[in-house]
Formats: C-alpha cells, sequence, structure tokens
C-alpha cells in the first residue's frame, strides 16, 4: 500500500491520474512574519477593511501574519515593490506600525496559492491519498492540519487490521474515504461559504465592509460564538487512536 501524503502539490496524485473537482478560490494569500514583544497583546488580531484581509497569529517570539489578496494578484503586488507593500501594511497594524520595516526582502514574504479541491476517489488499488493529497483545503480557519491529522488517525484504524494480517482489500480503502469524505466536504461548504460571502465581497469592496448578518450573530450571541471554536478545533467527525502499538521487534 502507497498512502500519499505529500500534500496540495502531490505528485503521487498527480501520477494516480485520479480525477479532481476544484471548486476555486477568489484569493491568494501572503504570508510573513513580524518581530512581537512582550507587551503586544497574546490574542489573534484580524482586520477586514476595504479591499484586504489581515490576520496575526500569536506564535511566541513573533506575528505569524496573513495578508489576503484577490486571486493571481501576486506579481502585481511585488511589481509595485517592497517598500509599497510595507505602506499597505502599516495602517492595518495593531502594534507599532515601525514593524513592517523588517521585511526587508520579497524571500521573506512567502505565496500560498488557495485552492479548495477533493479527488472524487482518493484510492486506486494499493494507493490512498489523504489530507490535502486527497483535498486542498481553504486557510479559511486553518483546519486543514487538523483534517490531514483527522485522516491518518481514521486510515489507521481501519487499515491496521487488514495490514498485519496481509488481507488489504479494495473495500478497506473505500471505507476510509466513506469515514473520512462526510467531514471534508462539511468543511470545504462552510469555507466556501465563507469565501463567497464574505471574504470575495470584501475584497472587491472600495469602501469599509459591513459585516454579514451571521458573522454579527457569531460574535453578539455567547451561545453561538463557541461554534466556529468547536469546528476549528474538534472538526465535523473527531477522530480518536484505537489502534495498539506493534511490540518491538
Amino acid at each position: 500500500l502507497t498512502v500519499a501524503a505529500d500534500g496540495r502539490n502531490s505528485t503521487l496524485r498527480e501520477a494516480s491520474a485520479l480525477k479532481t473537482d476544484d471548486y476555486g478560490a477568489p484569493m491568494d494569500v501572503l504570508w510573513f512574519r513580524l518581530p512581537r514583544e512582550a507587551t503586544d497583546t497574546e490574542e489573534t488580531q484580524g482586520r477586514f477593511d476595504a479591499g484586504r484581509i489581515f490576520i496575526m497569529l500569536n506564535r511566541g517570539d513573533n506575528w505569524q501574519c496573513t495578508f489576503v489578496i484577490p486571486k493571481g494578484q501576486n506579481e502585481r503586488v511585488r511589481t509595485a515593490g517592497l517598500a509599497a507593500f510595507r505602506a499597505s501594511l502599516q495602517p492595518l497594524l495593531p502594534i507599532d506600525r515601525t514593524r513592517a520595516e523588517t521585511i526587508q526582502d520579497w524571500d521573506q514574504v512567502k505565496l500560498l496559492t488557495v485552492q479548495v479541491n477533493r479527488l472524487a476517489r482518493w484510492w486506486l488499488p494499493g494507493f490512498l491519498a489523504i489530507g490535502d493529497a486527497a483535498h486542498a483545503m481553504s486557510p479559511v480557519g486553518g483546519v486543514g492540519v487538523n483534517l490531514a491529522v483527522q485522516d491518518a488517525v481514521a486510515a489507521a484504524n481501519i487499515l491496521a487490521g487488514p495490514l498485519r494480517a496481509n488481507a488489504l482489500s479494495d473495500a478497506d480503502l473505500a471505507a476510509v474515504q466513506k469515514r473520512r469524505d462526510f467531514p471534508t466536504r462539511m468543511t470545504q461548504r462552510l469555507q466556501l461559504a465563507v469565501q463567497n460571502r464574505l471574504i470575495a465581497p470584501i475584497l472587491a469592496t472600495p469602501g469599509p465592509p459591513a459585516p454579514p448578518l451571521l458573522v454579527r450573530l457569531l460574535t453578539r450571541v455567547p451561545i453561538l460564538n463557541r461554534i466556529p471554536g468547536r469546528l476549528v478545533g474538534m472538526g465535523v467527525r473527531p477522530e480518536h487512536v484505537e489502534t495498539r502499538e506493534m511490540p518491538p521487534a
């Protein structure tokens, strides 16, 4: 059995020639880091402005920053120059704006080409794709790694017994997809709804964006604002390790 766990640009998936359904994305993401001071807040920071979305995640001694741009605009941003990029960041920063000056080279800014896709079938005889190799997730919610780990746990639970008995069948591989297909589909539907109803309009608007009703409800009603956290942290179908460790050789 070959398990393709080599990410959204999987060479194994490409070699398998399995059909991929692509759902599109209105944005790409520029990732970079800014220094974090001890006096900074520990909370995640977000700014939704006219035509721009900016997120900062606390990573201890630095902020991991997400600058969302319209799809295919990476070259335009880079052609405008590093000084223009830093200047566009400064009004969005909830911290000392001069920290944008620490970006001195485009090598510090990484492009994530956003994809949302899913294999129609995740397996062939002797082959199984999991994680982003089976379903590239949007960065919305930061759940891609969660689903990838859950896929791996489900695959181990289902396949360990047949592999130990040297009796692996196509039905076992299909069972992995059956177990993980529903949470993948539901998560991608939620991501696509956020992309199309929130992110795309913000990136296209020339003026201050108005939060949709759902966003206002989630932030104002205590019992509702737990829902996004549960979906991000635990997922639609949490998995638990059920396999025992192999005894030492």
